[in-house]
């Protein structure tokens, strides 16, 4: 019973089971990239709703996602815009901030991106705001910052 008890508590002392808010996420139902960035985001705690759709483009230009910023998927969580495949490390830090931009977007489809298979190539996550602002949030290679 003791042992039951201890770990239960290192299971909820867990950093990545910290109450983040629900993610939703817009994908094609054909694209198996988007369900492993949903996976990577589980593993780190997030809850997920999944909505499929076969207009993911009219859904981005629907929520205002800058065009140039496109990837395959589209997620909204507590307010703000998460284009393509963000590592949950750069979210988790985005949503404790708390600012006033409008989202994040990793743009295209990087390869070894959380999410996506290859070699693990480095790319930028963007900050982006009101008035076309933007700026390099993070640089990473696969889930780590650089």
């Amino acid at each position: 019973m003791l042992l039951s008890g201890v770990a239960g508590a290192v299971f909820l002392s867990h950093p990545a089971l910290s109450a983040w808010p629900t993610v939703t996420v817009h994908k094609d139902p054909n694209c198996g990239c988007c369900s492993g960035w949903i996976a990577h985001l589980e593993t780190h705690g997030f809850q997920m709703k999944v909505i499929e759709t076969g207009e993911i483009n009219r859904v981005k230009a629907r929520l205002g996602v800058p065009f140039d910023l496109w990837a395959c998927h589209t997620a909204e969580v507590a307010d703000y815009l998460i284009e393509g495949h963000v590592p949950a490390s750069a979210l988790e830090k985005f949503l404790q901030e708390g600012t006033d931009a409008c989202g994040l977007s990793v743009p295209g489809m990087p390869s070894g991106s959380p999410g996506m298979t290859g070699d693990y190539e480095e790319y930028d996550v963007i900050l982006f705001g009101k008035n076309d602002e933007r700026r390099i949030y993070g640089r990473y290679r696969g889930e780590s910052q650089i």
